[in-house]
């Protein structure tokens, strides 16, 4: 149930304030005007598959369970396939932490091992950048 509740708390929210709650700057961060309208018009035809995928799809699961709710979608439905998809999601999150919590130090250190090769060639980079633009500077009259 505590996986859920967020959901159809998103999911009332649509439902009640409908239109209001998408000029909240907050929810606006999240759910722009565009990705709004393609959402609408993506529950028309296909509300169920959009609600059981997003669930899976981070950044998308809150825009989405707003939009259900601000798209009509029934909330026996929505209830039904969202609770469906925590069933199938949530015990696979819990079997693949299981299955690899004992290499997590492991993934931290190759973790810092390419974080470190990504801030070389940043670096790098900028380092090439500033040389290019001071060469270009100094050509200039």
């Amino acid at each position: 149930m505590g996986v859920l509740s967020a959901d159809i708390v998103l999911y009332w929210v649509g439902h009640h304030w409908g239109e209001r709650v998408l000029g909240w700057r907050h929810v606006r961060w999240v759910l722009s005007p565009a990705r709004e309208e393609q959402l609408k018009a993506a529950y028309r035809n296909h509300g169920v598959k959009i609600v059981f995928t997003a669930r899976h799809v981070m950044g998308l699961r809150a825009a989405a369970f707003l939009t259900a709710g601000i798209a009509r979608v029934p909330f026996w439905k929505f209830l039904a396939v969202d609770a469906g998809a925590a069933l199938v999601g949530v015990p696979f999150g819990f079997f693949l932490a299981f299955l690899f919590a004992d290499q997590v130090e492991q993934v931290f250190a190759d973790v810092h091992r390419v974080e470190r090769w990504i801030a070389l060639v940043v670096l790098v980079g900028i380092a090439v950048w500033v040389a290019i633009a001071v060469r270009r500077g100094v050509r200039r009259p």
